[in-house]
């Protein structure tokens, strides 16, 4: 009997304890405040039974599980502040759960710590994450012209309306197929005037009468590639391998899902956007390096072209160096100017392309541009100058020239991408 009876004064004592505790929770949500969760500090009452040290385990088994399982994402260390009280823990006995999960909690910590140190570090490839984590869509402006051409279109009409519109390339549509199957760039009238050229006399019927359906059979029969394009989905990363690997200085942006073509994406466009955030970024070691240091452009076999070389020698440089500008070089070996591709367009606009026995010079009269001169560098600067310098100036390549003005070498804008986001990934997109 007397058993029972300490068991009944034990039952109505924990009854009595919890009609207080049920009292003391109707006056706090009775005020509309909410009672805090019980900690062992708060408990008015210690524990009596094993099965409420339990329970106050569970708790800090809780409270570890949950900060391991959603640590808050403010962007700051997590520290403890010295006037915490800590819960007792030491005065329950914690099973080898609690004590691997308060274990994982110190570790998470020491790992914080240690990521925090490690991010005062960049490392070499915060260009490369950077462009993995931007999709090519981030890159198309809110307002841009995008020129696009029936391969029924006549191509001498066809480039006129690339000067009339100020593009440098459009995407092809065939109706047939009812999809874009390549684009017309100022390169394929460089082949154009560059093979079918006879002398001032002989008209270049291949441009005056032939559609653009008609030049793509003819000159695409042993050298026909479908037409690379990208997804707006894509990151950059892919955009940027791609335009290196397939040496191409246009990548079109079609949605995958309507067959519309977006955009035209190209070096200059991807650096630019990329100079635009490199302010809010670590700054990786190598943009402190110079170019002999780091190895970047083309130092031998360099093409380049002389005052009074005629044209249609430089169009025959362009198609077989395969280059997209030429140094002009005078007899000591300065540079004095330089000839691109998109200067070739301009005969078009004269429409002075049936002559094509004139010099470099004469041709360079017509710019349609402000020319502001050859935007050089040197071998010593470092790739922090370059990539501000050729950005500022909106140009496709630097001329690498020593102290007396005499080329050296050409870095151009896949050279510097190569270098900040393909090289720290181990790719060398170039030569493979």
């Amino acid at each position: 009997m007397k058993r029972f009876g300490s068991l009944r004064r034990t039952k109505r004592l924990r009854d009595e304890g919890m009609h207080t505790r049920r009292q003391q929770s109707e006056l706090s949500s009775g005020s509309g405040l909410s009672s805090p969760p019980t900690t062992p500090t708060q408990s008015p009452v210690p524990p009596v039974f094993a099965m409420e040290t339990c329970s106050h385990v569970e708790q800090v088994e809780e409270r570890c599980s949950r900060s391991l399982s959603s640590t808050p994402d403010t962007g700051q260390r997590f520290s403890l502040s010295p006037s915490t009280t800590k819960p007792p823990i030491a005065l329950y006995t914690l099973n080898s759960t609690s004590r691997q999960s308060c274990t994982l909690t110190e570790g998470l910590l020491e790992k914080l710590e240690l990521d925090n140190e490690a991010a005062e570090e960049p490392d070499s490839d915060i260009y490369m994450h950077f462009m993995m984590s931007h999709k090519c869509y981030d890159l198309i402006p809110t307002s841009s012209k995008l020129v696009v051409f029936d391969t029924t279109l006549q191509v001498k009409k066809a480039f006129f309306a690339l000067v009339a519109n100020g593009v440098r390339a459009a995407p092809l549509w065939e109706t047939k197929t009812q999809s874009f199957v390549g684009m017309l760039t100022i390169t394929d009238f460089i082949i154009i005037l560059h093979r079918y050229y006879k002398s001032p006399l002989v008209q270049i019927y291949a441009l005056e009468e032939h559609k653009i359906e008609t030049w793509r059979e003819l000159y695409l029969q042993e050298t026909f590639k479908p037409l690379v394009n990208i997804s707006p989905n894509a990151n950059i990363f892919n955009a940027v391998y791609s335009l290196i690997k397939n040496k191409i200085h246009r990548l079109p942006v079609i949605d995958p899902v309507t067959g519309n073509a977006l955009y035209i994406l190209t070096h200059k466009r991807i650096l630019k956007f990329l100079q635009l955030f490199v302010c809010e970024m670590p700054k990786p070691a190598f943009m402190k390096q110079t170019l002999v240091e780091l190895g970047i452009g083309t130092y031998s076999n360099i093409a380049y072209i002389h005052p009074d070389t005629p044209i249609i020698k430089a169009l025959g440089m362009f198609v077989e160096r395969r280059v997209s500008a030429l140094p002009v070089v005078d007899v000591t070996g300065k540079v004095v100017d330089i000839y691109s591709k998109f200067d070739v367009i301009n005969l078009a606009a004269e429409k002075t392309y049936n002559n094509l026995d004139i010099t470099v010079t004469q041709a360079l009269l017509h710019r349609s541009q402000y020319f502001e001169g050859v935007m050089k560098c040197y071998r010593h600067e470092t790739l922090e100058t370059i990539v501000d310098r050729i950005v500022k100036a909106e140009v496709h390549r630097l001329v690498v020239v020593d102290d007396n003005s005499s080329i050296e070498g050409i870095i151009s804008l896949s050279d510097i991408l190569q270098a900040l986001v393909l090289t720290p990934a181990g790719i060398d997109a170039q030569n493979s």
